[in-house]
């Protein structure tokens, strides 16, 4: 990332896969998303990928470090990451590192009151990271939750979704939707409204990527030594299809119109 553009604050402006090793990761998602990397931040165990020029994510060999599982994670953009922290442990979420310095900026790991792993972001990023940017990169965002209408709440007032003008928040298609500067960029999903919250699901932010062809991108994944939890299938988005990286990563990839 570049320092070169600052974010809408409480935007989606960043993923990363916090991952083992740096190396079989990098194999893995160029042989299945076409990526190219650079160093990021000047560190050894982290890398920027690239997509067509265009920066995707960040992959850090940090999970044996900081205790984390392998996963894919999403960030969001603050004007001040102290406040922001302040913020989040004021309603009963947990903070689990930082603020700390981190490249240009500074950088939270965060999981929300349902456990959900998220990060904050205060600092510029590079102005051609968004949300729906073409093939390889970032096409959603979708927090799969216990309540969405209770997440919705702390997410607004965690991340200023509730005041920022750029930002709207509502209910349509049995999810909560996420628009800033009137594009979709985030839905938040949970149980039956009508339900008590299904137990069994694992409160997290699952990303998905653009991608050209779904079935050839969940092949390819296969035969690179990765998982197909979900194969290509017809959603009213597009077709898309759940997969499994080798060292358990699991994203969405899918192929949307236009």
């Amino acid at each position: 990332m570049s320092t070169s553009a600052q974010p809408p604050r409480g935007a989606p402006c960043w993923v990363s896969l916090i991952t083992h090793d740096l190396e079989a990761a990098q194999r893995f998602y160029a042989a299945v998303l076409g990526w190219e990397y650079r160093p990021g931040f000047g560190r050894d165990e982290y890398v920027v990928a690239y997509a067509n020029g265009v920066p995707v994510a960040g992959i850090g060999a940090l999970a044996q470090a900081m205790g984390f599982p392998v996963a894919w994670s999403a960030y969001f953009a603050v004007d001040s990451a102290d406040k922001a922290a302040a913020r989040i442990r004021e309603r009963s979420a947990t903070v689990a590192v930082g603020p700390i310095e981190f490249g240009p900026g500074r950088v939270a790991w965060a999981a929300d009151p349902a456990g959900a792993a998220f990060g904050i972001w205060e600092g510029a990023i590079d102005p051609k990271w968004r949300v729906g940017a073409g093939a390889g990169t970032t096409a959603w965002l979708e927090l799969r939750t216990r309540d969405m209408f209770e997440a919705a709440i702390f997410y607004s007032e965690a991340l200023g979704w509730d005041t920022e003008p750029h930002c709207d928040v509502y209910f349509e298609h049995d999810q909560v939707l996420v628009h800033i500067d009137n594009r979709p960029v985030a839905g938040l999903l949970g149980g039956a409204l009508e339900a008590a919250p299904d137990p069994k699901v694992r409160p997290r932010w699952h990303i998905y990527f653009c991608v050209e062809d779904a079935d050839d991108t969940a092949a390819r994944a296969a035969a690179a030594g990765g998982g197909i939890v979900t194969p290509p299938g017809n959603s009213r988005h597009g077709r898309e299809a759940t997969l499994r990286d080798t060292q358990g990563g699991l994203f969405t990839v899918i192929t949307t119109a236009e």
